[in-house]
């Protein structure tokens, strides 16, 4: 079956739905990208950077009861979630821990490693393809702790991502200090993660991704989609003013995403949760590629000269305005990381990750509804994540991507 007279409308203009335009219009689909924001605003804009396909262990583990239950109502730890918020979030929270049962780690894990395997190769093939290859960097990510035993805190963690085959050096002191002679005196053990990548611009990265669709005919329309709804073989699609048609629908409209598919009464468990950024714009500090201080949860990315500090997780939904305490946490986080670091000058940022309970996204075909589609809830793995999402959900759409090998990613996982 030719695709060429075959429309689809893609709702979400984030590195996601980027990448998904990107691919079905190489498939040869006539793509319309919808979003009232400039692509990749949003969290494609202010993400930590890190392309981590090796990133198999979901937030859920083992054990996550007694961590949460200390964390939660601390405002000054690496997850807090206000007291006001509780009860909205209990729902989530509640398939969250389900989704910590080891069986299903191991499950989850699985599916991960299958969404993520090689992503760092294809996103530097994408870059090359696009003209901005010297955006994806392949120096690899160090991540730190102050001590052995610290590290060994997560052994659960990097031991399952070792069993997916995760390439780990182990770095002492002196390793570290000749590998980021900046990172202070109080990090002396971690690993070095040979094979990770990151994107020393994000933003820079949606943009020429944004002018590569453009310029092989796919149309952007800058307009927020409100409703869907399908009437006689066609999906059309409302910004509560206008409306559009076509054959297909993918939504890759990250977490606004719920509202939108509420409009067809489905229920989808997906939380923000709040992540902040600090940056530097003269750090007077030199990183030659992703640092973590991994005791505390941030990302340190030199991008462009300057130093990204990401990092946090807060719920407290999409309508309360940025915590200033909780981005200048991540200034006292990097402060004790690196020596000799200057934040004067910093702009912090807050955006919304799209995440679901148990850390898998939602991708491909919706159940008893013929041609919608679906690509989000990425959480902190959308940058790493996106091209292959893109590449599956065009084989997807074409018919040649098997029951099994989307099974794990199905909405109705949550029904």
């Amino acid at each position: 079956m030719s695709l060429q007279n075959h429309s689809v409308a893609i709702v979400g203009a984030g590195i996601v739905g980027l990448c998904t335009a990107y691919s079905l219009r190489q498939a040869g689909w006539q793509v319309t990208v919808f979003d009232a924001q400039e692509p990749g605003s949003q969290c494609s804009f202010g993400n930590a950077g890190a392309l981590s396909e090796g990133s198999v262990a979901p937030l859920a583990m083992p054990g996550v009861i007694r961590q949460a239950a200390s964390m939660l109502l601390d405002s000054t730890s690496a997850l807090h979630v206000p007291l006001g918020y509780l009860l909205p979030a209990m729902p989530w929270f509640v398939r969250f821990i389900a989704a910590s049962r080891p069986e299903r780690v191991r499950q989850i894990a699985a599916a991960l490693h299958s969404l993520l395997e090689g992503s760092v190769r294809h996103h530097t093939e994408l870059a090359h393809a696009i003209g901005c290859a010297h955006l994806i960097k392949n120096t690899g990510q160090l991540h730190l702790y102050p001590d052995a035993s610290s590290r060994d805190q997560d052994r659960a963690s990097w031991q399952l991502k070792a069993d997916f085959g995760m390439t780990m050096q182990s770095v002492d002191r002196s390793a570290i200090a000749e590998l980021e002679p900046s990172v202070s005196d109080a990090y002396r053990s971690g690993w070095f993660l040979p094979d990770e990548g990151w994107v020393s611009d994000p933003f820079q990265y949606s943009q020429a991704l944004a002018r590569a669709n453009t310029d092989r005919g796919v149309t952007f329309v800058g307009a927020r989609i409100s409703t869907l709804r399908r009437d006689n073989d066609k999906w059309h699609l409302h910004d509560g003013e206008q409306s559009w048609q076509a054959d297909h629908v993918v939504v890759c409209a990250g977490i606004g995403s719920r509202e939108l598919l509420k409009t067809l009464n489905l229920s989808v468990p997906l939380e923000s949760q709040r992540g902040y950024h600090l940056q530097a714009p003269h750090p007077g500090v030199s990183l030659s590629r992703i640092v973590v201080l991994a005791d505390r949860k941030i990302f340190m990315n030199p991008m462009q000269g300057q130093l990204r500090i990401a990092g946090t997780v807060e719920f407290g939904g999409t309508a309360k305005p940025m915590n200033e305490q909780r981005a200048l946490l991540l200034k006292d986080h990097a402060l004790a990381g690196l020596d000799n670091l200057d934040t004067s000058g910093f702009t912090t940022w807050l955006g919304h990750r799209p995440c679901l309970p148990d850390s898998l996204p939602v991708i491909g075909p919706v159940a008893d509804l013929p041609g919608l589609w679906a690509g989000f809830g990425h959480g902190h793995l959308g940058l790493t994540g996106s091209v292959n999402t893109g590449r599956l959900l065009a084989r997807a759409m074409a018919g040649e991507a098997s029951a099994q090998e989307l099974a794990p990613f199905a909405l109705s996982r949550f029904r």
